[in-house]
């Protein structure tokens, strides 16, 4: 039995092959297919699976210490691993049919989570039909599922529903709009769907996934699967971003080694302000790192507690981590900066690295406005105006 510790280690050491393959796969738009295959063979999918089905339900934590590190060597592809295994956390969060439908025929899937509800669930006998469009489909181009969000008209009285839907690839369009400044490695293309049938057992109300009281909390006697989803949907996302600045740092620290500052004499290491802001790069990194498993472990425990996470709660964390996440890319630009003008030049891994978390920080979970002012309500007591 592979422990966690064990999968932690075999998965983080993909790392030098996702930096190997890096400009690869910002180049062609979409992660590098034998990698992709290397982390299928290293048990990452398996990772949040429940027991039941032959998965692990290993912890938050090394969850987060796999995606730093391998956003240490392409944070694109890092971010499509890490939701990939995410995505088999959520799924686990459906009822026991779909459960046994999607895991009973595979010990993991491979799906883009595409949670806006950009599309209509209409009933329809034995389950729904489903039509739309969804953005940001990361994950889609080595999928074999995919999890929608729609909206589910109701009675004539009552406002739509909110689901997520499950269904296989072939029966979505994949379309290509992934022309991007920023995160152009993970592929993350339209998914269309026209009239497609989703038989009902495949579907979860969304509103049930957010405090950590969905389907499959009940059915799996296991704190992983009670956790409130938008702050561990934000920690998902963070990890690799973590990871990418510290790689930043790194290199950095390299460059004041080889760099000659034009018209300063010397190399730049033997200046105090570089040295200066290797120290305070360091520093901020390992702070982002330490700060990202608090917050990971206070989530976990909100797992193990009887009661479900108060929204007040939920959007602390969510907005915890914006800050995280923000304060990297702060730091990132800080770094290049002070690398000089040939950490633009595009073989130059510094300028990938600035702007993919540029990109990266702008997704919605990590949106300023939206996560301070749903927080500030809360605070004030006010009505939340964001799913949170």
């Amino acid at each position: 039995m592979t422990t966690q510790a064990e999968l932690v280690e075999q998965v983080s050491a993909l790392a030098s092959l996702f930096e190997a393959n890096a400009e690869a796969a910002e180049r062609d738009r979409k992660p590098v297919d034998a990698v992709m295959q290397a982390v299928r063979d290293s048990g990452a999918y398996r990772y949040f699976v429940p027991k039941k089905y032959g998965g692990h339900e290993f912890d938050l934590n090394g969850f987060m210490q796999i995606g730093m590190a391998l956003g240490e060597g392409c944070l694109s592809t890092a971010w499509v691993t890490t939701f990939c295994m995410e995505h088999n956390w959520l799924l686990a969060l459906f009822d026991q049919p779909a459960q046994d439908d999607l895991f009973g025929s595979a010990p993991f899937i491979i799906a883009p989570g595409a949670l806006s509800p950009n599309g209509v669930a209409t009933p329809v006998a034995g389950g729904y039909s489903l039509s739309g469009r969804w953005q940001w489909g990361t994950g889609v181009m080595h999928a074999d599922w995919v999890l929608l969000g729609a909206l589910v008209p109701g009675g004539s009285d009552s406002k739509p529903g909110m689901s997520m839907l499950a269904a296989p690839i072939a029966d979505v369009r994949v379309v290509d709009t992934w022309h991007v400044a920023g995160m152009a490695g993970t592929g993350s293309n339209d998914i269309e769907a026209t009239e497609v049938f989703v038989p009902a057992h495949r579907a979860v109300d969304l509103t049930l996934l957010r405090d950590g009281r969905s389907p499959g909390a009940a059915l799996h006697n296991s704190a992983l699967y009670r956790l409130p989803m938008m702050p561990f949907l934000a920690l998902t996302a963070a990890a690799p971003a973590i990871g990418a600045a510290q790689k930043a740092v790194a290199l950095f620290k390299q460059r004041l080694a080889e760099r000659v500052v034009y018209g300063a004499g010397g190399k730049q290491l033997d200046k105090p302000m570089a040295q200066a802001r290797l120290g305070h790069a360091t520093v901020q990194a390992e702070m982002a790192r330490a700060t990202l498993l608090r917050l990971a472990d206070e989530v976990m425990a909100w797992g193990a507690r009887t009661e479900p996470c108060p929204i007040a709660e939920r959007a602390r964390l969510r907005l915890q981590v914006s800050h995280t996440v923000h304060q990297a890319r702060d730091l990132v630009n800080t770094v290049v900066e002070a690398s000089g003008a040939s950490a633009q030049f595009s073989d130059n891994p510094l300028q990938r690295i600035q702007r993919d978390l540029n990109t990266l920080s702008c997704h919605t979970v990590f949106d300023q406005d939206t996560g301070g002012e749903l927080y500030g309500r809360v605070l004030l007591g006010l009505e939340p105006n964001a799913p949170v």
